[in-house]
């Protein structure tokens, strides 16, 4: 749902527990390496497709997305900082919760982050993102902090 300005607005939340029925929605394979922490520079792959994404931080953002060749995906790795992030995605729609617009992302970590659930929500504006009252499931926003940035848990200790 990225503006055509390049511009993100987000938030992420840790869970007090999983949504029902998580095998009935979209899901997808993940693993992502950083090659720059400041700003960010992220390789991605995505089932069976490949991104360089280079983004600034915070809870509105710059994103730019370029897709890569699995060959170029390969060199890039060379170059990844710290570990790469395995995870499964759930894209769950907020619809039953009266977001007919949003989704929530809903990432379930594998690897050295084994038990790590975190869930963003994408919003087309700062004021729908300040008006949202997210599902009883979510327990807490920790958009803007560090400990949860992609970028930093790859940092972490295998």
């Amino acid at each position: 749902m990225s503006n055509p300005n390049n511009i993100e607005i987000e938030k992420k939340y840790l869970l007090k527990n999983l949504p029902d029925n998580l095998e009935k929605y979209e899901s997808h394979i993940i693993a992502q390496g950083y090659i720059s922490r400041e700003p960010v520079v992220r390789i991605r792959r995505w089932d069976n497709d490949f991104i360089l994404t280079i983004k600034s931080k915070g809870f509105s953002h710059i994103e730019v997305e370029k897709n890569l060749t699995e060959d170029e995906y390969n060199s890039l790795s060379q170059m990844v900082i710290g570990n790469t992030i395995e995870k499964t995605r759930y894209i769950i729609p907020l619809s039953d919760y009266g977001y007919f617009e949003l989704n929530l992302e809903l990432d379930i970590f594998h690897g050295y982050l084994e038990g790590l659930i975190l869930a963003e929500v994408e919003f087309p504006s700062i004021e729908k993102a300040e008006s949202f009252i997210a599902p009883d499931f979510i327990s807490e926003d920790v958009t803007n902090d560090p400990k949860y940035y992609n970028s930093n848990l790859s940092s972490l200790k295998a």
